[in-house]
């Protein structure tokens, strides 16, 4: 089910960007898995747990049984360690393992001063302000400011490709030579080329959205050399299939070129003390 598009490009009256999802909006099929999901957040990290949130297709309403993802992001009173992290693995696994609903359950997890601190402003804080909708706990959206789809933006969140291509390309020697196990490196790589594409133009473009297809369209109309790519980078985020010659591309080719293109054009995200994410 594709998003709608807004005549608003996902801003308010404003020009700030709108926050994604809300929980009226979960499909009927997933309300388990999302309340399993919230019940046994509170099991794990019991009163250690300042709030939890979820993001991407569920929330928005946009999801297809059986082949969307369960995107949680917690936030810890303090910061995270293994064990903690280890836990949050187990427990996607489990959900993802008892509802056929959803393939895969993926938990992002941080301490709650990581999140408000002022590095994280324009990256991390945009993320949970704009892209996540509270399920447990205190919304941290209170504590940040509303954001604009401006330059500075569009550096903070994606202006780290170029640090992010040498693990791409290890991960890529590391996996196993099989379809099966680089297929998901091929959906993550294309959202993730998709999205960097759709932030270099999104201060032209003046909105937010967070379909592939429609990100593709807003880059390809800036960079017309580009846009069959990203097109079909837009496809394979959806539809992934393990094709080396494609993941080649991506680290050699399309990768490059929008690091470099994005350093021109916003200059580069600035440093973090754990490195890029």
């Amino acid at each position: 089910m594709a998003e709608s598009v807004s005549s608003s490009r996902g801003l308010d009256p404003q020009g700030y960007i709108e926050r994604e999802g809300s929980l009226a909006r979960v499909p009927r099929d997933f309300r388990p898995v999302v309340a399993a999901a919230r019940d046994r957040l509170l099991d794990v990290f019991g009163a250690r747990l300042h709030s939890a949130y979820l993001y991407g297709s569920i929330p928005r309403g946009t999801t297809r049984v059986g082949r969307s993802d369960l995107d949680l992001l917690v936030a810890l009173r303090e910061d995270p360690a293994e064990a903690d992290r280890e836990a949050a693995r187990a427990l996607g696994e489990a959900v993802d393992k008892e509802f056929a609903q959803v393939d895969g359950v993926g938990t992002l997890l941080y301490g709650r001063a990581r999140l408000l601190s002022e590095a994280e402003t324009y990256d991390l804080g945009w993320f949970v302000a704009c892209m996540c909708t509270p399920l447990l706990g205190e919304d941290l959206a209170e504590y940040l400011p509303r954001y604009r789809p401006d330059s500075l933006l569009a550096r903070e969140t994606n202006g780290d490709l170029a640090l992010l291509l040498p693990r791409w390309r290890r991960r890529i020697a590391d996996a196993d030579d099989t379809e099966a196990a680089r297929r998901p490196l091929v959906r993550f790589m294309s959202r993730h080329l998709v999205r960097t594409g759709f932030t270099l133009v999104m201060p032209r473009w003046n909105g937010w959205t967070s379909d592939l297809a429609e990100m593709a369209e807003a880059f390809g109309a800036y960079y017309p050399e580009r846009a069959d790519q990203m097109r079909a980078a837009a496809v394979r985020g959806q539809e992934p299939a393990g094709d080396a010659a494609v993941l080649r591309s991506y680290v050699d080719d399309l990768g490059p070129w929008l690091a470099d293109e994005y350093a021109r054009v916003h200059g580069v995200k600035a440093p973090r003390a754990e490195g890029p994410a």
